[in-house]
């Protein structure tokens, strides 16, 4: 195990900087996801990490060694591929074994740390066979016991899963997590999916053209990101945002959207956004705080209508697309509840969730 710190990591390509000057401290034992679209600097952060990408400036430490100038190989890091990179005249056993016997261990150590890992990925029937005779789901098995059978300090993949269908993205997503539990090493995990990011990680890296966005954990960065940026790429379907404005009614706060609907802002909320009256903001609130009409169960509950424009039944939920102004809205509602298209729906907002996101900043206000 071992911790690895990163600190102004920069690299440029042809004159363009495409990570820029990023700070992470990951701890011991941590399961890390780096998240982000594609070319927002994720991949390319995991491979400095591991040695195949020369550092622009700035450092990574991996336990207490400066390893900016230390070969791949002497790193103590292993490597798991998009594409799996399997031996295809070996059998499974000799792929597992091929980077121990490059290092002349002893023929009864390979044997035991293969097995063990066959073990913990339940491979142990096919140690024997071919990887043209393989499911793509056995294949990434192997790949991953490559690198558990070298007892590496750090565990470094690279969209893993991505080749997968979905059902067997599932599946291995629960196998890493497991094996996770069981050998308890630093891993760093780039994906652009973050579904995937959100059940495996410990915290979250959301990348965005090459910074850092935010770091917290999966719930945390659910319940209060920090950016339009991460409140739109965090969650599916995606956070409802609203162009909004604050404006007095009565003595009272209150956001004011362009389709004339007017909402309470909460009470424990009203201090830190007075600062925003008068000035065009947005509003964020994600699908699941939209509902049909249901009894109040806060205090910052509120009734409205809508005209449905399109409805996309899930089986346990039903989202329901309708029109604030300008902007389509999606609702999560119980299908029983879900009215025809081109009738108005009764709908409650919880606004105890709700964000407000200052656009010139793009930042939420805290």
């Amino acid at each position: 195990m071992a911790n690895i710190q990163i600190n102004d990591l920069r690299k440029v390509y042809d004159g363009q900087e495409v990570v820029k000057g990023i700070d992470l401290e990951i701890l011991h034992s941590e399961f890390i996801a780096l998240v982000g679209p594609s070319g927002c600097g994720k991949s390319t952060t995991l491979r400095m990490i591991a040695g195949l990408e020369d550092i622009t400036s700035g450092e990574i430490s991996i336990g207490d060694r400066l390893v900016n100038n230390v070969a791949p190989k002497d790193r103590d890091v292993a490597m798991v591929f998009q594409n799996y990179a399997l031996y295809p005249h070996m059998n499974v056993y000799q792929n597992l074994a091929i980077a121990l016997s490059l290092r002349k261990l002893p023929k009864e150590e390979i044997r035991k740390r293969v097995e063990e890992a066959a073990q913990i990925l339940s491979i142990k029937d096919l140690l024997l066979r071919r990887p043209k005779q393989l499911s793509g789901g056995q294949r990434q098995r192997v790949a991953m016991g490559r690198a558990i059978v070298r007892n590496p300090s750090v565990f470094l993949f690279d969209e893993p899963l991505s080749n997968l269908d979905a059902k067997l993205r599932v599946q291995m997503r629960s196998e890493i997590k497991k094996i996770h539990q069981r050998v308890k090493t630093t891993i760093v995990y780039v994906t652009h999916d973050q579904v995937e990011a959100m059940s495996l990680a410990d915290r979250i890296v959301v990348m965005n053209s090459g910074k850092i966005e935010q770091v917290a954990s999966p719930q945390e960065m659910y319940d209060n990101p920090i950016s339009r940026f991460v409140a739109e790429f965090i969650g599916s379907p995606s956070m409802n945002i609203v162009p909004c404005k604050l404006v007095k009614k009565n003595q009272d706060i209150v956001l004011f959207l362009e389709n004339e609907l007017t909402l309470p802002i909460p009470q424990d909320r009203r201090n830190k956004y007075i600062n925003y009256l008068d000035k065009e903001m947005l509003l964020g609130l994600r699908p699941e705080h939209i509902t049909e009409k249901r009894v109040h169960t806060h205090h910052n509950d509120f009734d409205f209508s809508a005209e449905i424009n399109v409805t996309e039944p899930l089986g346990i939920d039903t989202m329901v697309y309708f029109n604030i102004g300008r902007n389509e809205i999606c609702a999560r509602a119980t299908p029983s509840s879900v009215t025809s298209i081109g009738t108005r729906m009764e709908f409650t907002a919880h606004l105890d969730f709700m964000h407000l996101i200052d656009p010139e900043t793009n930042f939420v206000v805290q």
